[in-house]
């Protein structure tokens, strides 16, 4: 039964990371459609948002149609969720919550990746918004390699996300939680719906927003 005091309270930041083809997309539908069936207000996002002027920049970049020097893209992805960052504060002030497959940490450990200065690659993303619930999605780069579809993209090489999965390890903390992305689809669905549900709850009682801060 849809409840329609959810509205009233804060939404939730909800950021799905992990490796490309770790299922970070298909998840956050699952949780977009769970979300909106118990009545609370939800919007999937993600990054980067190629709708955007810069995001079109930065998708032609993935899709390998332009070259850009590796601090410009990644001041570009960076940017990319600064011109969405206001609309963000809103939506969750209003009650929305937000499902995003993909944040800062994936700007800073790709870029970390490619040799870049991790201090150097964090310093654009403070100020953003931190999320409440950080889920990393596990899986091993050799498995993440056999799923449909891959290697369509720039990033999408076996060595390079080999390294990339490195720098997630660097980035993640004590609050991050970890879901084994080999799992059954359906037994990994059942463990994120109960984190988020528990995160979504935790914002209506009053938790503050507040800003990104990588350490």
């Amino acid at each position: 039964m849809e409840n329609n005091n959810h509205s009233a309270a804060r939404g939730a930041l909800i950021v799905l990371e992990g490796l490309d083809r770790s299922g970070k997309t298909s998840q956050s539908s699952k949780l977009l459609s769970y979300l909106e069936g118990l009545g609370y207000p939800v919007e999937s996002w993600r990054f980067p948002d190629r709708e955007t002027a810069v995001g079109k920049m930065i998708s032609s970049y993935l899709t390998n149609q332009s070259q850009l020097d590796d601090r410009t893209i990644h001041l570009l992805f960076s940017a990319n969720r600064w011109e969405k960052r206001s609309l963000m504060e809103a939506k969750l002030k209003s009650g929305t919550s937000l499902i995003v497959d993909r944040y800062s940490y994936s700007g800073v450990a790709f870029s970390s990746a490619k040799g870049l200065d991790i201090d150097w690659c964090k310093a654009p993303e403070m100020g953003l918004l931190a999320p409440d619930l950080v889920v990393y999605l596990d899986i091993l780069p050799e498995k993440a390699a056999e799923r449909g579809g891959y290697g369509g993209e720039r990033y999408e090489q076996l060595e390079f996300q080999k390294n990339v999965a490195q720098y997630y390890k660097m980035l993640s903390d004590a609050s991050w939680k970890t879901v084994n992305a080999c799992l059954p689809m359906e037994d990994i669905e059942k463990q994120l719906k109960e984190m988020v549900l528990d995160c979504v709850m935790s914002c209506q009682k009053g938790k503050p927003v507040s800003q990104l801060w990588l350490s």
